[in-house]
């Protein structure tokens, strides 16, 4: 079994949705951090979703402020996809840090 660490980044720029990591078939992935941050000087929202689940709606991210999403890893299972929702997101700066297991 081969563990390999990773970030993915994602800075959207439309109003649709983005993959922000897609797990690679064969593998399962630990998602350890999702890091939001609004380098803005208005207030904006996130939306992410694993599959047809969303983790977070529209959560709000204040001005110049970086928050953190996951109190405890995630896991993402072969084939996987988070992906960040439209409007309320461009704009912002979004990172995380994965663990992923073959």
């Amino acid at each position: 079994m081969s563990n390999v660490y990773l970030n993915a980044s994602l800075v959207p720029s439309a109003e649709i949705n983005s993959t922000l990591y897609s797990c690679p078939e064969f593998k399962t992935a630990v998602l350890k951090s999702i890091l939001v941050c609004n380098p803005s000087g208005g207030a904006l929202s996130v939306t992410i979703k694993l599959g047809d689940n969303f983790l977070f709606n529209e959560k709000p991210v204040a001005s110049n402020e970086t928050i953190e999403l996951l109190t405890a890893p995630l896991v993402v299972e072969s084939t996987g996809v988070v992906s960040v929702e439209g409007s309320g997101s461009v704009g912002l700066n979004i990172l995380a840090s994965i663990l992923e297991i073959s």
